[in-house]
């Protein structure tokens, strides 16, 4: 069955969720490896002998190869096709993972990370390509639900799995978990995913990528480097970011000159996108920065193990889980301006009372919040981004996805950066230990520093008195951060006014491009 076929009937066949499940498998290696090796960072600075900002380099690594891929999976999409595109993108995420349970010292487990980001930054626009052009634009929503899934239960899962394997087995099989994955993926992939022609006549943007790929990087290179140095002031801080940023403006002015730019900016001229895009970014700077935070708080204040923290973060994904498929249906039914705003009121009602944390918050009422948010993230996130692709035509569907994607990818830097950077500011004015000092660093030792050591087992010598003035400094951080969150959220809501409350006249799948220059078709608006 051909992917016109497909998508001609409104309901999801066999063949379409047999697509779907292609790439929920690669989603789900992508999207758990980054939370389970966040979790592994301790191991790996005792295993190699290593500091924690070299060890955060298996992080910012990964966290650099996608951004400097992802701008190349629209153009690689069409000249290639998707199905080998995303093939090669499995087996590359495979064999880094393959290779850093290999490694012997830290630089080649960082190395390795980098193939491995290579794989995994062209997984998710690929996915997002493949499953919007086969589920039609009457189908996007249900099917954008199921991707969706991986997405918001890797930050829950990741924790439980990642300690889980760490303390059962060692941290080489949170990297050997993929291979069984990975091949199954690719063999389903073979079979499953239909063939697709590829577009060789577009040229590559050489001059693009020059600028636009680096730009990322250096861009996103000084974003994670602000909660190490604790101030954007910081040399390797702003002259990164500035250059990156110059870079990316250039790129902007250049990429309406040619025919076939390597992101095509022209996209924006359709408003559901634009608003769409918009509105997906503040979200994931408010939500995706703080929500990084959640578990951190149960493992410093509360001092629960990693698996406890996983298993404490659950009810967020079963809230999550619940609203998500009824929300996809919406998205396909009802304007997306009419449910969002519903969904986002949910989240902000569950945050506000992370906001009031201290020392003994009932876990039952944070727990509960949890839910009341996942509830609304279920119904929001994917339903915004069906919004953004479901009126762009079949050419333009793999360079609207990687636009999404570059704008998650620097959402999520930017908000967790800024998260940590408020968090850490907020540490920094605890009162020092008299006569403490920490044996590597020879800085003094605060009360704040040494309850978050003890929470996390290390043996410090405090009295109870110091220890809970410690404690309460801490959940007071803690809620002075996510006081900015909740103001972010707040502020989600300005965006999401705009997102269409009529229905759109969706784009059909052999829709090719009008005008000479690439400018998409503004979808038709009915009431």
């Amino acid at each position: 069955m051909t992917q016109q076929a497909a998508a001609s009937s409104d309901k999801l066949d066999a063949t379409v969720l047999k697509i779907a499940g292609v790439v929920v498998l690669g989603a789900i290696m992508s999207i758990l490896d980054i939370t389970v090796v966040s979790v592994a960072l301790p191991t790996f600075q005792s295993e190699f002998d290593a500091t924690y900002a070299e060890v955060a380099w298996t992080m910012t690594g990964y966290t650099l190869a996608l951004a400097t891929v992802i701008p190349l999976s629209g153009w690689a999409a069409d000249r290639f096709g998707t199905k080998r595109l995303y093939m090669l993108a499995v087996l590359l995420f495979t064999l880094g993972s393959v290779l850093c349970a290999t490694a012997d010292t830290i630089g080649q487990l960082i190395a390795f990370r980098v193939l491995q980001g290579l794989g995994g930054g062209m997984l998710m626009p690929l996915g997002m390509t493949i499953m919007t052009r086969a589920a039609g634009p009457h189908r996007i929503g249900r099917l954008m639900a199921v991707l969706g899934i991986p997405m918001l239960l890797g930050p829950i899962g990741g924790p439980i799995l990642g300690g889980w394997l760490i303390d059962t087995a060692s941290w080489h099989w949170i990297f050997l978990i993929n291979l069984p994955i990975g091949a199954i993926a690719l063999v389903y992939a073979f079979f499953a995913l239909p063939k697709d022609s590829a577009e060789p006549s577009e040229s590559f943007d050489f001059v693009g990528m020059l600028m636009l790929s680096p730009g990322l990087a250096l861009f996103l290179y000084g974003v994670s480097s602000l909660p190490e140095t604790g101030t954007i002031t910081a040399t390797k801080v702003w002259t990164t970011m500035l250059v990156g940023a110059l870079l990316v403006i250039g790129f902007v002015f250049y990429s309406f000159r040619p025919r076939h730019p390597l992101l095509d900016l022209r996209l924006f001229r359709n408003r559901n996108l634009t608003i769409a895009t918009v509105s997906l970014f503040v979200f994931i700077v408010a939500f995706m920065g703080a929500g990084l935070l959640f578990p951190s708080y149960f493992l410093q204040v509360r001092g629960e193990s990693t698996l406890n923290a996983g298993l404490l973060m659950a009810p967020q994904g079963i809230g999550a889980m619940l609203t998500m498929p009824v929300a996809g249906m919406l998205a396909d039914k009802i304007p997306v301006g009419r449910t969002v705003p519903f969904a986002m009121a949910l989240i902000a009602a569950g945050f506000f009372a992370f906001t009031q944390v201290g020392t003994d918050t009932s876990y039952l009422l944070l727990c509960g919040s949890l839910f009341v948010m996942g509830l609304g993230m279920g119904g929001t996130m994917m339903p915004i981004m069906t919004s953004a692709l479901r009126t762009l035509s079949h050419h333009d569907t793999a360079r609207g996805s990687t636009l999404v994607n570059i704008l998650q990818q620097i959402g999520s830097s930017v908000g967790a950066a800024t998260m940590s950077v408020i968090l850490t500011s907020q540490l920094n004015g605890s009162t020092p230990i008299p006569g403490a000092t920490d044996p590597r660093t020879g800085e003094p030792v605060t009360e704040a520093g040494a309850a978050i050591a003890h929470q996390a087992g290390a043996p410090m010598p405090l009295d109870p008195a110091t220890l809970q003035r410690g404690l309460e400094f801490v959940a007071d951080s803690f809620s002075t951060t996510f006081w900015v969150g909740f103001a972010l959220v707040l502020l989600t809501f300005v965006p999401i006014a705009f997102l269409p409350r009529k229905r759109e006249t969706p784009r059909p799948l052999d829709d090719t491009i009008a005008a000479a220059d690439g400018q998409p078709a503004t979808p038709t608006m009915i009431h």
